[in-house]
């Protein structure tokens, strides 16, 4: 590696960006651990995407561009998506972080998209898919003689391969389904994922029609449509499904919808192809076996202060300039994972151009994110970013050519003449805008302040930098204030804190759904593709609330919605498959007066056994001991004494011997400590591990079955105890998800769920 140049800057990050970029984006030797830093990365990346202007001008001054490339990364005012700062300059040099697959209706080709997404998936890339073309469940095979098992069957197909598929352990597999709402199978695809251990690497959405909406507004019906034959089918009450769709948004965030004939209004090559589906966020809708390469504009970084705070457009100008360059050469050096996917690319050669950091902007400008002169903000930005990026594309064409398929195009006859098919997009940044330390793509602060998980158990207080800023400068912070806000996802309830800055530091539950989405038109009607924003809900929304999101977004001309209401993938996973709740266990019936239990003494002389769990937290050594009158005691050890978990465990094994030597039935014991949840949970010898709680309650029911005396321990509900999703799902504790890798509360943005400490994140 060659070092960097005296005159350009290191980076300046944060710890959490450290440890983003340590885990995964650094280059790693044979044992896992980083062998460049953090310069290296964007010196390594800045040098390789300039290289591309020697395609064009062998005498190009790449070292010229390769510098102003690596100042406007290491300045943190624009990075590029994921792929790209992974595998620039490195042996996979697959850049793209998201394609559109075809699945046409034969087996050959299901399973060859099944092979092409495997193979995706393996170099960092994200797919999507319209299963709108495969016959329904039940239609005629004539080649068997055989019945079809319909879309969702083969979905679950496709998202088997997508587990088995490992990604090095730095991005992992997401794909997107739609299937249109005028398929035979919709009400089965729409509640698909009531069932929270299937489709798991999933987001589903919906793909309405034009005419679907149109029968929602009348109260009408509509027909549903063979794919196969192009026959109808049936006719469906539009306001029945429609409420479907909504009832399962309320229950689990999913499904999405997509408005389909709004986004093939303004596909820019539709001689090409129609677009059926977007990648696994929803904000890139692409031809089949296209693929688009992503990057955002760090918002935060264009304010100025001179005296007042204001929008620094000259210097945003020039970075968009930069910016859309730097992506249109990344078109040039990126190898394509297969020949289709080349072609498509290089013939529109589309890119998006987006942003982060809009929260952390509007802060710095003293505007509430719900507000009027906030949505105006919004589009005055982005309408500046949109109409100079489109110049910027121009300018390459001039020196470089339109793109390819120029002529195919809607721009042939109305110009302008572009370099590029589409220029811009809101793609969701979880783990880009950790590494430069500010707010996600253009959603509002999800937390003023987190709790983060350190080290063996032990955690810290992270404060957003501004809100600390204001609150040293108005006198109000103190650690203990901080750690009260830390267990709010609001500060509305903060009393310590001033009203004015109340009003300022809003998040996403304190923000009304029609503000999101009034947000996301004013981004949408200056963008080329589409948006990523998820609409927060409070846990106590209703259907009626969801339903009027929906319909908000198609009047305001919005491509696609996702809902996400606190708390409610937790009620999923509490419910039963039936969807009727999960039992939970009944209160004995209290004695008028109960007499005092004694727990008897711990005996002189035990027998027992020792055994060793695999508990998301470590290693755990559960010894249960027993004397004549049975089981009297249980004790634990897990990783290094001190620990919060290690205090915690040896805190429960206290209990449990308490109870066992005051004559409590060890079955119920074991009833109140299996399906007890942390936010890491873990196999061991192909058990679900939920928790340390839960590995000591198995453990003393495997001791009391192998001797004999298990006395019909009753079964836990199956859906509380053995459902969870474990490995690739999002395990939350009350209304507040945690990472399963660290602890940390995750953010639910963009579609996604991300780790503001670790980099943790999964988009399906």
């Amino acid at each position: 590696m060659s070092s960097l140049p005296q005159d350009l800057p290191l980076p300046r990050l944060t710890d959490n960006a450290l440890t983003v970029l340590r885990r995964r984006y650094l280059r790693k030797n044979e044992d896992g651990a980083p062998i460049e830093e953090p310069w290296e990365m964007f010196w390594r990346v800045a040098r390789d995407v300039a290289s591309a202007s020697l395609r064009y001008d062998p005498g190009a001054d790449v070292e010229a561009e390769a510098r102003t490339f690596y100042r406007m990364m290491a300045n943190l005012d624009f990075l590029p998506n994921s792929p790209t700062l992974m595998n620039a300059g490195r042996e996979l040099q697959q850049l793209s972080a998201c394609f559109v697959l075809p699945i046409e209706d034969s087996m050959d080709s299901i399973f060859e998209t099944i092979k092409s997404t495997a193979l995706i998936h393996q170099s960092g890339g994200g797919t999507g898919f319209s299963f709108s073309r495969l016959r329904p469940k039940g239609d005629i095979v004539k080649t068997t003689g055989g019945i079809a098992s319909g879309p969702v069957s083969f979905m679950k197909v496709f998202n088997a391969a997508t587990e088995a598929v490992k990604q090095g352990g730095t991005r992992r597999g997401a794909n997107m389904a739609i299937l249109r709402v005028d398929h035979p199978d919709i009400l089965e695809f729409i509640t698909a994922k009531r069932d929270t251990t299937t489709l798991t690497n999933f987001n589903i959405s919906v793909g309405l029609t034009e005419e679907f909406m149109r029968a929602v507004q009348d109260d009408a019906e509509f027909d549903l449509r063979n794919p196969r034959t192009g026959k109808v089918v049936q006719r469906l009450k539009a306001r029945e499904v429609f409420d479907l769709i909504v009832e399962c948004a309320w229950a689990s965030g999913e499904p999405g919808i997509v408005f389909l004939d709004r986004l093939n209004a303004d596909n820019p090559t539709p001689e090409l192809g129609e677009i059926e589906s977007t990648n696994p966020c929803g904000e890139q809708p692409l031809l089949p076996y296209e693929a688009c390469n992503l990057g955002s504009i760090n918002l935060a970084r264009f304010v100025k202060h001179d005296p007042d705070p204001e929008v620094d457009f000259e210097r945003l100008g020039e970075t968009v300039d930069h910016a859309v360059r730097f992506l249109d050469n990344v078109i040039d050096v990126n190898e394509y994972p297969m020949p289709q996917i080349e072609k498509m690319a290089r013939g529109n050669r589309k890119i998006g151009l987006g942003v982060m950091g809009f929260a952390d902007m509007l802060l710095q400008l003293g505007l509430p994110y719900d507000s009027e002169p906030a949505l105006e903000m919004a589009g005055r930005v982005m309408k500046f970013i949109h109409e100079r990026g489109q110049q910027a594309s121009s300018e390459i064409a001039r020196e470089r050519g339109v793109f390819p398929n120029f002529e195919k195009s809607r721009f042939a006859k109305t110009g302008p003449r572009l370099r590029n098919a589409t220029v811009t997009t809101i793609a969701p940044t979880g783990t880009l805008s950790i590494i430069a330390g500010v707010s996600s793509g253009i959603e509002p602060l999800f937390a003023i302040v987190f709790t983060r998980r350190i080290l063996d158990g032990e955690s810290m207080l992270e404060v957003h930098p501004l809100f600390e800023q204001v609150a040293k400068q108005r006198g109000f912070y103190s650690q203990a204030l901080m750690q009260e806000i830390a267990g709010h996802k609001s500060l509305a309830d903060v009393e310590a804190v001033p009203p004015d800055v109340r009003r300022l530091f809003v998040t996403s539950y304190d923000i009304a759904p029609d503000w999101h989405i009034r947000m996301q038109a004013a981004f949408q009607e200056h963008t080329d593709n589409a948006v990523s924003k998820t609409v927060n809900f409070r846990h106590e929304a209703t259907e009626e609330d969801i339903r009027r999101v929906y319909l908000l977004a198609y009047e305001l001309g919005c491509k696609g919605v996702t809902v996400y209401r606190d708390g409610s993938r937790e009620d999923q996973v509490l419910s039963t498959g039936s969807g009727v709740p999960a039992k939970t266990d009944q209160a004995s019936p209290v004695p008028a007066k109960a007499a005092s239990i004694v727990p008897r003494p711990r005996p002189t002389l035990t027998r027992g056994t020792s055994e060793k769990v695999k508990t998301g937290c470590g290693n755990l050594y559960v010894t249960i001991n027993e004397d004549e009158e049975g089981l009297c005691e249980v004790f634990t050890t897990i990783g290094k004494s001190g620990g919060c978990t290690s205090s915690q465990s040896e805190a429960t094994s206290r209990m449990i011997s308490l109870a066992l030597r005051s004559g409590v039935d060890p079955a119920a014991i074991v009833e109140q400590l299996k399906g007890i949840r942390c936010p890491m949970p873990s196999w061991d010898r192909g058990t679900v591990i939920l928790s340390c709680a839960d590995a000591i309650g198995k453990a003393i029911e495997r001791y009391l079955s192998s001797n004999g005396r298990n006395g019909g321990a009753r079964k836990r509900d199956a859906a509380r105890s053995e459902s969870l999703p474990t490995g690739n799902g999002v395990v939350s504790t009350g209304y507040n998800p945690e990472c399963p890798e660290c602890g940390t509360m995750l953010e639910l943005a963009e579609g996604c769920v991300v780790c503001r400490s670790c980099g943790y994140s999964r988009c399906a």
